[in-house]
């Protein structure tokens, strides 16, 4: 692999990054670069632990998924190298961006976590964004890992109905 190429998806990384107010996951990215056959995984990954070792993006990683932001320092080397993405490849991107908007935006309001205690309980946190705004965080305690799988599944299913339900009974004069 070349080094211009490796150059160039690691713009393109930071390009998809700054062009969302939200994280994107692992899964977000590699599904753009290999649906449209821009890359391999490996070399993928290899550009996003390159990007993260550079603080050009931070990780944030929970049991079932890592999620990428980028950083000041990333905006700044994009801002001074942008003009090296082709332009088919950001019209790709914004494409991409574009028909994924409302899936993208869903899976990154919805985050879940979960991790084991030293009583041997299970601690799950799951969290409710809007853009990068975090509107519900909740911690609970739960004796098992199959709890604690199935509350984050149910967080994913039931988030908006649950967060509409707490305020409302929160903010319900009596």
């Amino acid at each position: 692999m070349t080094t211009e190429a490796l150059t160039q998806y690691k713009l393109m990384i930071l390009y998809l990054l700054q062009s969302v107010n939200y994280p994107l996951t692992n899964s977000q990215l590699s599904g753009f670069f290999l649906d449209n056959e821009y890359t391999t995984y490996f070399t993928l990954q290899e550009c996003i632990s390159d990007l993260v070792e550079a603080a050009l993006i931070v990780s944030h990683q929970s049991q079932s998924t890592t999620r990428y932001e980028i950083t000041e320092e990333g905006k700044q080397t994009l801002q001074f190298f942008e003009d090296e993405i082709s332009t088919i490849a950001k019209e790709d991107m914004n494409q991409f961006l574009l028909k994924n908007k409302f899936r993208l935006q869903n899976e990154a309001a919805v985050h879940t976590d979960y991790s084991q205690t030293e009583n041997e309980e299970y601690l799950v946190q799951v969290e409710l964004r809007e853009s990068k705004n975090l509107l519900c965080q909740i911690k609970l305690s739960v004796p098992s890992e199959e709890n604690a799988k199935a509350v984050c599944k149910a967080w994913k299913a039931k988030s908006g109905k649950l967060y509409a339900y707490l305020l409302s009974a929160l903010l319900e004069e009596k």
